[in-house]
Formats: structure tokens, C-alpha cells, sequence
């Protein structure tokens, strides 16, 4: 029977011809669950504005969010793994969901059930423009060195994200300096440090699946110095590095299905449109960049940078958008963390099924799940970003007109912590390069009408004071 089921999980997802074994899947699957984790617990903390002076109690109830983010993510990811075979996993934005509850409700006093409609209706829209093939199509029209640009830039927004949820950069609290090294002080940093090291170390003896070990010895690690070493506390939800009281906890579904198409009255047409915009084209673009630069570290990508089949992997993509809205989880969307499983061998569909299994089972037995602390999997995320570099020598930086747009995109997505605003800032770079250079025929139609979208994009402040 196991072998039977075996044979058939091969044929379906093709291993042969993507040079790939069940149990390499299977454990890239668990690598990008783990590295992902953390959003079972982050997403209710932001929805429900955990720790934010002034607008405690204003939230979505922190139960039934973790409920729908794990059912969500659990359900697109398994769909993304068996319409697309891509190991690209979905689950709710961060940044996307940061929007949702501090400019849509905090900001314009929109109903949790309105701000909820706004990512739906972007969703909406986002399907109808994957069924039309209008967002393959701006895909297709991006030049290779913007694409490679692209793969490059999430590759440092990556590793810096390792760096900053492993402790080892911060924000300094006081000074002028925007940022600055971390006190590396205490368990959580010795347990970043540590993980990251010996990562690195397996990775670099091409040790099989040495990214999910290094996360599992880091929280081994993280578990047994949080309970030795009582004044080395440091470790908060989520990721706790303790062992739960409990293991089961029942899922609440309270908050499934709250809409409320009344916020155009509310905002008015105007502010509406420009609102539902903003949300659509961070993540229009979100999707494309991770595309992109983990379809590139996979080796997915033809010649000319495309991937092959990507209208699948849209079409899921926008779906998820239109069910994190009518679930009240916020904009689901592929998540650059896949690019994890990808470096421990995943080539199928197989690893993002496997991850929207274990959200599922997340729903119930979440306490389990904030035992692996950020810093565990923080590791991992620098290793990837390296990982993700690989490609910035086919970068052609004697080409001024290629190479400036290519570095502005890679420097601003890190800098500015949006994928959007990267490629936004290439994009527009790239058309202006090219038209004050008198070349602007070379530049595809849709590059223009895209760069025109993100000047308005980059604009939208100064529109809405204009508005008010």
C-alpha cells in the first residue's frame, strides 16, 4: 500500500523529470512550514493590535484570526501544490495585513467587516486580470535584468529579515543611525547566533535537509537554555521556546465570512477606488517578485526569465486574496519563505501541499507550533538570501541603462521592506532611463502602463491630501 501510494504521488507530481525523491519533499515541505510558522501567530497579533498603545481591544479576536489564518493558508497552499506542482506556499501578507489594520480600520475608521471587503474586492479584480492573462502579460513584459534584479532583491530582503528577527540588527532606540547592531545579549541571540553557524556549517558539507536541521537543533537549543537559565529570558509569543501546557486547542471560525460592501459610502467612490488600488497593486506585484526570485533559485525560469505554467500559479495567488478577505485573515499571497524549501531540494508541488497540511493541523494544535522561536528559523532566512544572490552576476553592469534600474530595485526592497516598492522604483527608473535616453521603443507598452500605475502608486499621499 505505501509503496503504491508512493508510485502514485511520483507520477503525479513528476519527480523524475524535476530529479526529485518523496523524502526530499517531504522535507522541503516541513522547512518551509517551520520557517513560516511564525504568521499562525503574527497575523492575529497584528489584526488584533496586540501591544499597540490606544488601540487594544479594537482588534480581530486573536482565537478565531489564528483559526482562519492557519485554515486559509492551510487550503490555498494545498491548492497551489496541486494545480501548479510549484513548491510555492500561500498564506495571509505581512504588510498586507499591516495595512489592512492600521490604514484601512486605525486610519479610516473602516469596520473590521468593511477594511475585510476592500481586500476582497482587490481580489476580485486581481482574478479578473489573471483570467483575462493582462498579469502574465505585464509578467512576460519585464526585461531580464529586471527579473534577475528582482530574484536579487529578495534575496536581501530575505537575509534581512533573517537579521532582524534573529536580533542581530535593529533599530536603535536612541542616535541617528536607522539602524544598527543588535545587543547580542541573552538566549535569543545566542540561539540566532549559534543556529546561523552551524546552518551554515551543514550547508556548507551539502548535508541533506540542512536547513530544517539547523532549525530544529536551534529550538532544541532555544528550549533547553529558556528552561536552564533562569535570568536568560528573552523568548515571547510567538515562539516562546517553552513546551505548551496544552497540546490541542479547538479552532473558532467566529469571524469566517464577516463582509460589509457599505465602506463606499463611508470613504466615498474616490477614496474607495484609490483604497482597493493601493491594496491590489502591493500585491499584484508582491506575487510577481517572489515568483520570480524563487522560481529562479529553483531553476524554473526558461531562458527568458518566464516561468512555465504561471497562470496557474496566479490564478491560486489571486484566489487567495479574494478567500483571506471573505475569511477575515486579510490577502493571502505566495509567500517569498517557500524560496526555504527550495534551498533544502523541493521541486514539486508536493512540499506546498505538505505545508497547507500542517497549517491545517496547526488550527488545532497551535501550541505546539509556538514552541519554534523567531530566531530558530532566522537562520535559515540568511542562508537563503544567500542562496538568492546567485544570480546578480548575469546582471550586465557595463549597461548603465540596465544595470542602475536593476540596482535601485535590489537596494529598495530591503530598505524600504516592501517587494512593491522595489519593483515599483526599477520599474519607474527604467522607463525614465529610457525615455530621456531617446530609447523609449525599446520598452514594452505595459512596462509604461505599469511604471504610470506605480508613480500614482508613490503619489497616492499627495492625492488623498489633495482630496481632503
Amino acid at each position: 500500500m505505501a509503496a503504491a501510494a508512493s508510485a502514485a504521488l511520483a507520477r503525479y507530481f513528476r519527480f523524475a523529470e524535476r530529479s526529485t525523491t518523496l523524502a526530499t519533499e517531504l522535507r522541503a515541505g516541513v522547512t518551509t512550514f517551520m520557517v513560516m510558522a511564525y504568521i499562525i501567530f503574527v497575523n492575529p497579533i497584528v489584526l488584533g493590535y496586540v501591544g499597540v498603545p490606544g488601540l487594544e481591544g479594537m482588534g480581530l479576536p486573536f482565537a478565531a484570526t489564528l483559526t482562519v489564518t492557519c485554515l486559509t493558508a492551510g487550503l490555498l497552499s494545498i491548492l497551489m501544490g496541486l494545480a501548479s506542482n510549484y513548491p510555492f506556499a500561500l498564506a495571509p501578507g505581512m504588510g498586507l495585513n499591516a495595512a489592512v489594520a492600521f490604514e484601512l480600520v486605525a486610519g479610516r475608521g473602516l469596520s473590521w467587516p468593511q477594511a475585510m471587503t476592500v481586500v476582497f474586492l482587490e481580489g476580485l479584480v486581481i482574478t479578473l486580470l489573471v483570467l483575462t492573462r493582462l498579469r502574465q502579460a505585464v509578467m512576460d513584459a519585464v526585461p531580464l535584468g529586471l527579473k534577475r534584479a528582482i530574484g536579487v532583491g529578495i534575496g536581501f530582503f530575505i537575509a534581512f529579515i533573517g537579521f532582524v528577527t534573529g536580533g542581530f540588527v535593529v533599530k536603535p532606540a536612541t542616535g541617528p543611525l536607522p539602524v544598527g547592531l543588535g545587543a547580542l545579549a541573552g538566549v535569543p541571540s545566542v540561539v540566532f547566533l549559534v543556529g546561523f553557524v552551524v546552518t551554515a556549517w551543514l550547508m556548507a558539507r551539502r548535508v541533506r535537509g540542512a536547513l530544517l536541521l539547523g532549525i530544529a537543533l536551534a529550538t532544541v537549543l532555544a528550549i533547553a537554555l529558556n528552561g536552564l537559565v533562569a535570568d536568560w529570558k528573552g523568548f515571547a509569543t510567538p515562539g516562546a521556546a517553552q513546551l505548551p501546557a496544552a497540546l490541542v486547542q479547538a479552532p473558532d471560525f467566529s469571524t469566517f465570512g464577516r463582509l460589509d460592501f457599505a465602506l463606499v459610502a463611508r470613504l466615498g467612490v474616490v477614496t474607495a477606488v484609490l483604497a482597493t488600488f493601493s491594496i491590489m497593486l502591493s500585491d499584484f506585484f508582491d506575487t510577481m517578485g517572489t515568483v520570480i526570485g524563487v522560481g529562479g533559485q529553483g531553476g524554473f525560469l526558461d531562458a527568458r526569465g518566464r516561468l512555465p505554467g504561471v497562470g496557474r500559479v496566479l490564478l491560486v495567488d489571486s484566489l487567495g486574496a479574494l478567500f483571506g478577505g471573505f475569511a477575515n485573515s486579510s490577502s493571502n499571497t505566495t509567500y517569498i519563505e517557500s524560496a526555504a524549501g527550495v534551498a533544502d531540494g523541493g521541486r514539486t508541488g508536493l512540499p506546498a501541499v505538505v505545508v497547507g497540511a500542517l497549517f491545517l493541523g496547526a488550527m488545532w494544535f497551535s501550541p505546539l507550533a509556538s514552541v519554534i522561536p523567531a530566531q530558530a528559523t532566522a537562520p535559515a532566512l540568511v542562508i537563503v538570501g544567500f542562496y538568492m544572490m546567485s544570480v546578480v552576476r548575469d546582471i550586465p553592469w557595463d549597461d548603465y541603462e540596465e544595470a542602475i534600474p536593476a540596482f535601485v530595485t535590489m537596494l529598495v526592497m530591503p530598505f524600504t521592506w516592501s517587494i512593491t516598492n522595489g519593483i515599483g522604483a526599477g520599474f519607474v527608473t527604467h522607463a525614465a532611463i529610457k525615455l530621456l535616453s531617446g530609447r523609449g521603443r525599446e520598452v514594452h507598452w505595459m512596462m509604461y502602463a505599469a511604471s504610470a500605475a506605480f508613480v500614482v502608486y508613490f503619489g497616492l499621499p499627495l492625492l488623498e491630501g489633495g482630496l481632503r
